[in-house]
């Protein structure tokens, strides 16, 4: 028995290598990360064929010509608001929206969950009313199908709630980043406006479902950008004024945009039940008569238009006039209840904004005009930033579809200015605000970019004295003994920080230890010191172990400079005005 045991060992212990190999490579977050891969196939093929329905349903309801006649104009966009809003009251009232804030309501409120019926009515849908010619795009609604797509993934696969809740963003990426073809401003936007946060294996996860996507669309529909981009450039650095112009002009474009949203879509959303069956075809039928009347490039998406704009195919005054009516039409289709996304329209708005500009610059100084192209993609980017209020991603939105670094700097001059414009003159970005108005309280992402970070110096108070190891019991009950402080620091470097009470001090006096070195009193336990410069929030994890805990400085790590306490703590986080008032030295 003993030498078959024996002759067994091995044989066990390759089967726990085994056991623990397949722990390894098959953990949760690797695990996390091939599901991830999936899902960008699955919303990438789901993507495609969205595409190719809006595409279908463009050619049965508005015909193939480039010019369809006007019976087609006016009739195709009214039809199809009229069916959208049957199955949308009908069969899937879930399917309203852009799908941005359904997504973050998915990650925040359902623990990630999105019906499969959502998915399947956002395609429909949308696929009809963007076909049909109302004035939405198919980028928002991707977003949200490659999130329910994902959502269904994790359901699948039993995943664990917080896996669960961070796949639908990841969904979201892929989805978004398969319709418009920009894998680096999908991953961006998603943790920028949805997530409002990440780690190394959220940010892992979102860029591996997002090329996953981009790969599938290249291989069904090709490699070819969204946008056929001429030549771009900054001539001369006296356009940067011209390019600040346009910056302000994007904001005043994304207030108007944002308020007329907020003031239509509340009030047409409270209308009775039986008018909603017929508001997206009104919608549809004031933008037939929209294009009627010379303006048919405000129907759809209007990629073909932004193509135009940018290989100036338009007139300023044409491009400006196409600005403004394609506020106006969005409005209408959105705001009536029509499902689909307002990226497409606010990059059609951007794009005749900045051609405008260009336009006028030409006019006005052609000595230092630049390419159209330039001023109708940074006119993308100062829109994006201004109305959807994504700063990082317009700068990389507009860097990604031009692939030309070299007007990186018109680029973030005007994006900064129209975000900080709008924020300063609209405070409430265009999604918070729908939200609102659908009773959810989500957490609104500028807010918490513009949150003031805590940190240890903001709750840090005058230090207790420190002891040394080598000091006697005896003298330093006579040096300490009058002190208004109930405990000290004693410094056991390299080891770490301790405490010591005077209790304990005059326990070991009255005990007649005088003469030990305190060193030999100390509990084996240390605690870890803390910089002025970490977070607030770091100061907790010690403070739940320790009553006070010490603040050293970077470069002198063994000298003293503070303490936080837990009451220090607090009184910061409360921001009580008698805490700044009080003497910086706390008794403890």
């Amino acid at each position: 028995m003993k030498s078959g045991s024996v002759r067994y060992r091995p044989l066990l212990r390759q089967r726990v290598r085994l056991v623990h190999f397949s722990r390894s490579v098959f953990s949760e977050e690797r695990v996390f990360l091939l599901v991830s891969i999936f899902v960008g196939l699955l919303a990438g093929i789901a993507v495609v064929g969205f595409r190719l329905s809006i595409d279908r349903m463009h050619a049965l309801m508005l015909g193939t010509s480039p010019l369809p006649s006007r019976a087609r104009l006016l009739l195709a966009p009214t039809l199809a608001g009229l069916v959208v809003a049957m199955l949308v009251i009908w069969l899937f009232p879930k399917a309203r929206g852009s799908g941005v804030n359904q997504t973050k309501a998915a990650l925040y409120v359902y623990d990630g969950y999105i019906p499969f019926r959502t998915a399947i009515g956002k395609f429909v849908t949308c696929a009809i009313a963007i076909g049909g010619g109302q004035s939405l795009g198919p980028e928002d609604p991707s977003l949200q199908i490659g999130a329910a797509l994902a959502s269904i993934t994790g359901r699948s696969l039993k995943m664990p709630r917080e896996k669960l809740r961070l796949i639908a963003p990841v969904g979201a990426a892929a989805g978004l980043a398969a319709a418009f073809n920009a894998p680096v401003s999908a991953v961006l936007f998603v943790i920028e406006e949805v997530i409002g946060r990440w780690s190394a294996s959220i940010f892992g996860a979102l860029v591996l479902a997002a090329v996953s996507s981009v790969v599938v669309t290249h291989y069904f529909l090709g490699a070819q950008p969204l946008f056929s981009v001429p030549h771009t450039g900054l001539i001369d650095t006296g356009e940067l004024l011209a390019y600040a112009a346009l910056g302000i002009a994007g904001a005043a474009a994304s207030i108007v945009f944002s308020k007329l949203i907020g003031i239509l879509h509340p009030r047409l959303k409270a209308a009775p039940r039986w008018a909603q069956f017929f508001l997206p075809a009104l919608a549809g039928l004031l933008i037939g008569g929209v294009a009627i009347l010379g303006a048919p490039h405000v129907m759809g998406a209007g990629y073909s238009s932004i193509d135009q704009a940018m290989h100036n195919h338009f007139t300023w005054q044409m491009l400006g006039i196409l600005a403004g009516l394609k506020i106006l039409s969005t409005t209408l289709s959105f705001s009536s209840g029509t499902p689909g996304g307002m990226f497409a329209p606010t990059l059609f708005i951007g794009a005749m904004l900045g051609g405008a500009v260009g336009g006028v610059e030409h006019f006005l100084f052609p000595h230092l005009a630049g390419p159209v192209a330039t001023y109708a993609l940074v006119g993308m980017g100062v829109m994006f930033a201004g109305f959807l209020r994504a700063p990082m991603t317009s700068v990389f939105m507009v860097l990604e579809a031009s692939g030309d670094y070299s007007i990186v700097l018109p680029v973030i001059v005007a994006n900064t200015l129209s975000y900080l414009i709008a924020r300063q003159l609209q405070p409430t970005p265009i999604f918070e605000l729908l939200t609102r108005e659908d009773g959810l309280e989500l957490p609104s992402m500028e807010e918490q970019r513009e949150e003031t970070v805590l940190r240890v110096e903001d709750a840090m108070t005058t230090p207790v004295p420190v002891l040394r190891v080598d000091e006697r019991v005896g003298d330093v009950w006579e040096k300490l003994k009058d002190s208004k402080h109930t405990r000290f620091f004693v410094d056991d470097r390299p080891a770490g920080w301790t405490l010591i009470s005077k209790q304990e001090l005059q326990d070991q006096v009255a005990a007649g230890n005088d003469g030990k070195p305190i060193g030999t009193l100390l509990p084996p336990e240390r605690m870890s010191h803390l910089y002025p410069d970490n977070r607030l929030d770091t100061a907790l994890h010690q403070l739940g172990h320790w009553p006070i805990v010490p603040v050293v400085h970077r470069v002198t790590p063994h000298h003293l400079i503070g303490m936080v306490t837990m009451k220090g703590v607090m009184k910061t986080y409360a921001a009580l005005p008698s805490s700044m008032a009080e003497s910086p030295e706390e008794t403890i």
